[in-house]
């Protein structure tokens, strides 16, 4: 049996209804599954670079927690620019830096988002020396970070213990990151996601 062809009309009204479709699937796929993010500065140099864009995995959160290494975008506390909670640690308002990193967090979330890399779960016990992370009494393997060179803000001997439902978040360009060593931990629940890929410029594409 033969049916006749669909008007110009009807044709063009269907079009609509599948790049429609297409559309919503896409949109609901960035905010459940996967989100592009620019990189705004150089805090994660040399693994990631400035304006290179990544994918994030918004649903790995949800069924597993973040592991050390892995590279996540979350949310800082509203007043990371204060510096530490706690004046005697990290950063205080005067920009100076205290024997220990900070490890009191902050209780209020901002709306920013920063990516840096998982260097402490609950529970551990870390000091930072030069900016290599000693965690739980051993070395970190960090063969990706810029090194400090002996940069002062890059020291912090004192052991510190991560609170229990926070992680501990440096940059991997150590001498010039804004991180948790000087405004303290990061709730769990303020992790978008884990970046797994960078998609641009072209000739960094590839999986981090």
């Amino acid at each position: 049996m033969i049916t006749a062809g669909k008007s110009p009309a009807g044709t063009l009204i269907e079009l609509a209804g599948i790049i429609l479709a297409a559309l919503a699937v896409a949109l609901g796929v960035q905010a459940f599954l996967v989100k592009p993010y620019r990189i705004p500065s150089g805090s994660m140099l040399p693994t990631v670079r400035v304006n290179q864009r990544v994918l994030v995995n918004r649903l790995a959160m949800d069924f597993s927690s973040p592991h050390v290494g892995d590279i996540v975008v979350f949310h800082p506390p509203k007043d990371y620019a204060q510096g530490c909670a706690n004046a005697k640690q990290g950063e205080n308002q005067a920009g100076q830096d205290a024997a220990a990193a900070c490890d009191v967090t902050w209780r209020q979330e901002s709306m920013q988002t920063f990516i840096k890399r998982v260097v402490g779960l609950p529970g551990d016990r870390l000091s930072i020396r030069n900016g290599h992370v000693i965690r739980n009494g051993k070395p970190e393997s960090d063969p990706y970070i810029a090194q400090c060179a002996g940069d002062a803000t890059c020291d912090f001997p004192q052991t510190i213990t991560v609170p229990m439902g926070d992680y501990y978040m440096m940059g991997d360009n150590r001498p010039d990151s804004e991180d948790s060593r000087f405004w303290g931990p990061v709730p769990r629940a303020w992790i978008i996601g884990k970046a797994f890929l960078t998609y641009w410029p072209p000739d960094r594409i590839g999986f981090l």
